[in-house]
């Protein structure tokens, strides 16, 4: 490809609208790489707290110094501050003398608020990418609608009509299309990625909750202590 046919070379002679459909595709892009990288760290710090407090709590330590432990703890997972609601809300009903079944459910309904509160922390910025990679195409798609309209408005003054002169033009309505698809693809592939990865997530936190409800059910049955 000679000096006139390079990439840069046909953003800079592309039209007005044009370069403003690419440079906001780049900017989406660079937006969303900085989101990819942010999730997969995100992930993995997620998935390791998680993995921490869940050998923490299998490990034989009782549940009232689980829960000093998430009290005080500055850092937590995901996984603990939902032990630490549903076992908060379990305590305060157990104060009050309330039966074994009021105990529980209420301890299930704290519980389960602070699981959608979890999962709606830890599901920021995936609609981002969702967006990114279903509406960069079609905002490509556009700029080069639009590059090749205009190039065709610029041909219709001249004689003679060849593909020396219609070349240029229309690649660099293209461009417009590849940049699209250059914003697209990795956030489709990230948002397949990071989809899967907090399904898996979720499941982890939602076998959490039945499996510490089968314990607060069995404590709900034995007298509060004096």
């Amino acid at each position: 490809m000679n000096q006139d046919m390079s990439i840069i070379s046909l953003v800079l002679h592309a039209s007005f609208v044009v370069q403003i459909v690419m440079a906001g595709l780049l900017t989406v892009s660079l937006i969303s790489w900085t989101v990819i990288f942010g999730k997969l760290v995100g992930l993995k710090r997620v998935r390791g707290l998680n993995e921490g407090f869940e050998r923490e709590f299998w490990s034989g330590r009782s549940l009232t110094e689980l829960q000093q432990a998430a009290t005080s703890s500055k850092t937590t997972a995901p996984m603990e501050r939902i032990f630490a609601s549903g076992m908060r809300e379990f305590l305060k009903l157990r104060e009050k003398r309330l039966d074994g079944g009021a105990q529980l459910d209420g301890a299930r309904r704290a519980m389960r608020a602070s699981y959608q509160r979890e999962l709606d922390v830890i599901e920021s910025n995936l609609s981002f990418l969702g967006s990114v990679a279903s509406v960069s195409p079609y905002v490509g798609l556009f700029g080069t609608v639009w590059g090749i309209m205009h190039a065709f408005v610029g041909l219709a003054n001249l004689q003679q009509v060849s593909l020396a002169t219609v070349a240029p033009g229309i690649a660099e309505a293209l461009v417009a299309t590849a940049i699209g698809l250059f914003a697209a693809i990795p956030a489709v592939i990230a948002y397949n990625r990071f989809a899967r990865d907090i399904d898996r997530i979720a499941i982890q936190l939602e076998t959490f909750i039945e499996e510490f409800s089968n314990i607060l059910q069995r404590n709900a049955t034995q007298p509060a202590a004096r």
